[in-house]
């Protein structure tokens, strides 16, 4: 099946933001979600390598702040007044 890969990722990468956690180490997410997608995240700087026995990924601070940007983009709710 052809798909947009790149709307895929920014999906993916918004998705993050939903499971997303702070340690002493920084921010971290579970990653739930296609290795091929992750993998392209982490070529895009905004994830560490998924490739680990960790259920968790490091979450860079310009994935942080892009996921929040993209889950509010496709989920947000707008303010109507």
């Amino acid at each position: 099946m052809e798909y947009d890969k790149e709307k895929v990722d920014e999906v993916v990468l918004a998705l993050l933001w939903l499971t997303t956690f702070n340690e002493k180490f920084g921010t971290r997410a579970w990653k739930g979600h296609s290795w091929e997608h992750l993998d392209r995240l982490h070529e895009k700087g905004y994830i560490g390598d998924p490739k680990n026995k960790n259920k968790s990924v490091v979450v860079t601070e310009e994935g942080e702040s892009r996921s929040k940007e993209l889950f509010n983009k496709y989920f947000g709710i707008e303010d109507t007044e």
